[in-house]
């Protein structure tokens, strides 16, 4: 039968000191853990440190917060599982494997090993969220440009590394100032907010947007060639059109304007978002509410 226990570490200030008495031999992994705010690294770096002590031949750590997976080794039969969690704040679940059972002994020097591991991962936790904060649109809730000169450049480098396809889609709200003039800007910022909720609703999670600045969205696609970018951004734009938003029990309507371009050999960042920007504005100038390629 699979051996598999679910608990809780609640560390408090007061038995995180205590337990520093208790646990003198073992200031070697915090030292260990403070070195990095990289979740994958400090997992990687926990399993290592206590793997002579509770052995063990795999571990996942997953956080929902940051919707994040780590997994390594070879998974077996039996498992113990933790949650992990300081005060009132959540750390995610910590769950070591291995091909037998995980006695009693085990588990509690487990328990007095994690006390190590809380407080690097809530430092991690931190500096992710502030990350996240910084990169992230307030009004829209998608990651902001900042955001996008990082994603496109390391986004670039793995399509050229591995001669995998990349395109992206230029998006600009019609007839924005429009809207804002006719029902004040408090519309304007629904309406920019819908628009970044229809979008998502077309994506796989592999795809990411960006509120560029204004009323312009960007969307990048890997491993995605122009043809299947083109029916992308023609499910975003139907899927904008078809929506009717309600402001203050008016019916209001928006469509989009796209540009798509797929990367070409060795280009560079701005010329990809050139050739999509330019795709766009010529969409606006032929009518508006339609989708246009670069070729």
């Amino acid at each position: 039968m699979k051996n598999k226990s679910t608990n809780l570490a609640v560390v408090s200030n007061k038995t995180f000191e205590a337990t520093k008495v208790v646990n003198l031999n073992h200031y070697d992994i915090s030292s260990a853990l403070q070195t990095t705010l990289d979740f994958n690294k400090l997992i990687q770096n926990f399993s290592s440190k206590v793997a002579s002590m509770v052995p063990h031949s795999a571990y996942v750590y997953t956080n929902k917060e940051f919707g994040l997976e780590i997994k390594n080794g070879v998974f077996s039969r039996h498992s113990c599982s933790y949650a992990l969690k300081v005060e009132d704040q959540t750390l995610g679940e910590l769950k070591l494997m291995r091909s037998h059972k995980f006695d009693i002994a085990d588990l509690e020097l487990l328990e007095t090993l994690l006390c190590c591991l809380i407080y690097p991962l809530k430092n991690a936790t931190l500096y992710q969220q502030a990350l996240r904060m910084a990169y992230t649109d307030p009004l829209t809730q998608t990651s902001n440009r900042s955001a996008f000169d990082d994603y496109i450049k390391r986004e670039i480098s793995l399509a050229t590394r591995h001669s995998k396809s990349l395109s992206i889609i230029f998006l600009d709200v019609d007839h924005f100032k429009h809207i804002n003039d006719q029902y004040g800007h408090e519309c304007g910022d629904v309406a920019l907010t819908s628009v970044a909720k229809w979008i998502k609703e077309c994506l796989r999670s592999s795809d990411a947007v960006f509120r560029f600045g204004g009323e312009e969205f960007v969307v990048i696609l890997s491993e995605t060639d122009l043809i299947g970018a083109e029916l992308v951004a023609e499910r975003i734009r139907n899927n904008i059109e078809n929506h009717t938003m309600s402001y203050n029990m008016q019916a209001v309507n928006i469509t989009a304007s796209l540009g798509v371009s797929e990367l070409r050999g060795n280009e560079t960042v701005d010329a990809l978002v050139k050739r999509a920007d330019g795709a766009m504005y010529k969409a606006k100038k032929n009518g508006r509410n339609q989708v246009v390629l670069a070729f």
